[in-house]
């Protein structure tokens, strides 16, 4: 289903989600793979993106080709290439205190980010290996004052039969204890957009956001003039979209059901 004034042609670059868009936990999705070999056989742009900050893009590579999805590192972000990117534009050579997974924690080293328990830059990510002593130790830091930053808004994450607690549930707990609020940088806010289209040379009006979410796939599009197309393949019910006043301009089942319309439209 699309509005009546969205078209395929106008767009040049796929930014595809990939949790609950191409993949649930193991499994792909239907159409994930054919969408891929479809974008490479029509040379048509794409990058991968996720808010997940809990792996690094050459985890994320690892996991696709398992999947037989064949991409390299540099097709794909998430959420901490974001950080990285704010971070050495707005507080360059300065250390870090990182609530993430050590693949988050070695993105920043590769980049060049110190990071330190006693910064004064806070950033939170979402650590599947957290512990009571690594939150006790991060609210402490923010206590002492630093600037928080958290590198994305979700509050599940979709896996295969279910969704398990997400960054956006860490934060709640957070500021129960500490009173502080995150600036978050991933989607559905503008430091995403603008790290992608540096990277890409794509404005985003030319950008399409494929993704399950309403209020981080969908809402990046809306918020920053790019194009929403929703797959009911991950945490979207029908009853969530006909409530949210974040309106796509197309919605398809799966991956598969969006490829038959590019195909469609396409001569």
């Amino acid at each position: 289903m699309t509005n009546g004034a969205f078209r395929f042609g106008d767009i040049r670059l796929y930014v595809l989600d990939m949790d609950g868009t191409l993949y649930l936990s193991d499994r792909l999705l239907p159409g994930a793979m054919d969408l891929i070999e479809y974008f490479r056989e029509q040379a048509v742009p794409f990058l991968m993106y996720t808010n997940n900050s809990s792996r690094s893009a050459e985890d994320y590579a690892a996991k696709l080709n398992r999947l037989k999805i064949e991409v390299q590192p540099d097709l794909i972000m998430t959420s901490a290439d974001v950080m990285v990117d704010c971070l050495k534009t707005r507080h360059p050579g300065e250390p870090v205190a990182l609530l993430g997974t050590p693949a988050c924690a070695e993105t920043f080293r590769s980049a060049g980010v110190e990071l330190s328990d006693d910064a004064r830059i806070a950033v939170a990510a979402f650590d599947t290996t957290l512990t009571y002593a690594k939150l006790v130790r991060f609210c402490d830091v923010l206590r002492a004052g630093a600037v928080f930053y958290a590198t994305h808004p979700d509050l599940n994450c979709p896996v295969d039969g279910g969704m398990i607690p997400d960054l956006g549930a860490f934060l709640a707990l957070i500021e129960a204890s500490t009173g502080r609020r995150p600036e978050i940088v991933g989607k559905p806010f503008r430091p995403t957009v603008a790290a992608i289209s540096r990277r890409t040379g794509f404005a985003p009006s030319q950008m399409a956001f494929v993704g399950d979410r309403l209020y981080t796939d969908m809402a990046v599009a809306r918020n920053n003039g790019a194009h929403a197309v929703l797959l009911m393949s991950g945490e979207t019910d029908d009853a969530m979209l006909a409530a949210s006043s974040i309106q796509p301009d197309a919605v398809f089942a799966d991956a598969a059901a969006l490829l038959e319309a590019i195909r469609g439209e396409r001569p």
